[in-house]
């Protein structure tokens, strides 16, 4: 086997740093972002929660972020409901099982910690947030996260509290604008500070995808684009406000490939597609599901407060009344999320926590003990800086076509000639949110490299068909072109679409489906062919499938136990 010297594989990362692209050498990684931690509950029977603090609720997560290897945890916010600094020391000190698992933790102001000395007095909470979490400025604590920096040309008061970093190929901006002591604004019921405005240079220079050397860049602050329930906005007062602002941001956003904003505030699992006034861009939100014992229930559509502003988002999902956080898989160009949340869910707010039959209703007095949550698997989306993206309202077509030049376009190497296309499927799903309004599917696709000599195709990635808390997706052909110089068997039924299992060996496709019947035929599809029904076309070197879920696929040889020697 042939050794690279250590020489050469720091060189060739760094080139791929220098292109914005990832090479074979790069490997998969991870960060988790969590909600607000406030704890509300008039008592605190079993003195787990301290300064309003959730310490019993945080436990219970970073056990699990621990366990599922994340390099670092974002938080958004509201660390602690009282706001003032002894609650800061108590959510620092809740982290410290992060860092002695060597795992690092990036927080934010919320609107909690400008709002807990009215009069300024403990300068907004800025030097408890700069002495309690200095690796908002690099100083300590940054586990592996470089390239700090904020925007204190604005004002010194800024530092560390809007920041950005890098961590492997992403780059990580965090924005604040609450009130500081140089400066405050009273809006939309909060005290603001520095606007995005006042900082959009800042931000759009840490954006730049031209110079940044980053693939993926990922914004997060405290508010809402458009919340659910809070009507206040990031652009310092309501949804309807500031037009200019937003469209700036938004276009900043869109402009350099930032695909998710991610939020908190509301309390409320949520994801959304949100358009600038001018209709010019768009970027997908998401309102990150609470870590704490407050929920809160949207408002609705006609409230006068939203002054029409809701026609600018499209509802993709939602999940209410449960505790919640989120894993970001970042594997080169490619970006998975996975949303977990506990199984039971359904938990009442404030005073009745955790009663968990009457969903905010304080009818029954809850026993103000957090329970031991069951966390499960509850939705996967993503994207690839190499795919595309259709948004598919419910009874649209899935139809799509996509293939590996965007991956060359980006410079990536490594890849032949293929083609992918969904030829047949229907959004049949029926899921509404709370506002009665259709939820969206956005589909992404994306690609890779062929990872081993079984492989006749590269890999194409598809997310994005699967309702929330579903098993499966709506059944659809999957289509995809192979090299016939690397094809052994393609007419036996060992040689078609394959995916991993759960061992991560390549099998056939419509093995991993749920139903279905496997079948495979001779030649090109058939709009009869039902679920689990493979094939190759050998005359157009193509291979196909009808599967239900989604995943990474390729064609590939030994699917299934080679022609003559049995099953």
């Amino acid at each position: 086997m042939k050794r690279f010297s250590n020489f050469t594989v720091i060189c060739a990362l760094l080139f791929a740093v220098l292109l914005g692209t990832t090479s074979a050498l790069a490997d998969a990684w991870k960060f988790a972002v969590m909600g607000d931690t406030q704890w509300t509950c008039p008592t605190d029977p079993a003195g787990q929660n301290p300064n309003g603090v959730p310490v019993s609720i945080i436990n219970q997560i970073n056990r699990r972020l621990i366990e599922q290897g994340v390099k670092f945890v974002v938080q958004v916010g509201d660390l602690t409901e009282n706001g003032n600094d002894a609650g800061i020391v108590v959510r620092a000190r809740a982290a410290q099982q992060l860092y002695t698992a060597g795992i690092g933790f990036f927080p934010m102001r919320g609107n909690h910690e400008t709002s807990a000395k009215p009069d300024g007095s403990n300068s907004f909470a800025i030097p408890a947030i700069q002495s309690n979490f200095p690796q908002t400025r690099g100083v300590s604590n940054a586990f592996g996260a470089t390239n700090f920096s904020s925007p204190t040309a604005v004002s010194a008061d800024l530092d560390g509290m809007s920041y950005s970093f890098d961590y492997g190929n992403a780059r990580f901006v965090i924005i604040d604008n609450w009130a500081t002591p140089s400066k405050r604004v009273d809006a939309a019921d909060y005290r603001y500070g520095y606007s995005i405005a006042d900082q959009q240079s800042w931000i759009s220079n840490r954006l730049n995808k031209n110079t940044r050397g980053t693939t993926h860049a990922f914004v997060f602050s405290h508010q809402n684009l458009i919340g659910e329930n809070h009507q206040d906005s990031i652009f310092t007062g309501y949804t309807n406000e500031k037009p200019a602002m937003q469209n700036d941001f938004l276009a900043s956003l869109m402009n350099n490939d930032v695909k998710y904003y991610i939020s908190g505030h509301d309390h409320i699992h949520q994801r959304s597609i949100v358009a600038s006034p001018d209709g010019s861009s768009k970027v997908e939100e998401l309102i990150a599901a609470p870590n704490s014992s407050k929920f809160y229930t949207p408002k609705s559509l006609t409230d006068g407060k939203w002054y029409g502003q809701k026609s600018r988002e499209t509802s993709l999902s939602q999940e209410m009344y449960t505790i919640g956080y989120y894993i970001y898989t970042v594997d080169g160009p490619r970006v998975t999320v996975d949303y977990y949340s506990d199984d039971h869910g359904n938990w009442a707010s404030d005073k009745c926590y955790p009663d968990g039959t009457t969903p905010q209703s304080c009818t029954v007095a809850g026993n103000h003990i957090t329970p031991t949550f069951n966390f499960v698997k509850k939705e996967t989306w993503g994207y690839s800086q190499n795919g595309k993206e259709i948004l598919v309202p419910q009874g649209g077509s899935y139809v799509l076509t996509d293939d590996t030049s965007g991956a060359a376009a980006n410079g990536e190497s490594g890849y032949g000639r293929t083609t992918a296309k969904i030829l047949s499927g229907t959004n049949g799903s029926v899921k509404k949110d709370y506002n009665d309004r259709q939820l969206t599917k956005p589909v992404d696709t994306g690609w890779a490299p062929k990872d081993n000599n079984l492989l006749a195709s590269d890999i194409f990635t598809l997310w994005g068909m699967a309702d929330l808390g579903a098993g499966k997706t709506d059944a659809y052909v999957l289509f995809i072109t192979y090299d016939p110089h690397l094809a052994k068997h393609p007419g036996k039924g060992s040689f078609g679409i394959g995916a991993k299992d759960v061992k991560s060996t390549w099998v056939n496709a419509v093995n991993n489906n749920v139903g279905g019947t496997k079948k495979f035929v001779k030649g090109p599809w058939k709009s009869s062919y039902g679920l689990g029904t493979y094939g190759v076309d050998r005359r157009t070197k193509t291979a196909w499938a009808v599967v239900n879920y989604n995943a990474s696929f390729a064609v590939a040889n030994g699917i299934e136990p080679a022609p003559g020697h049995g099953k």
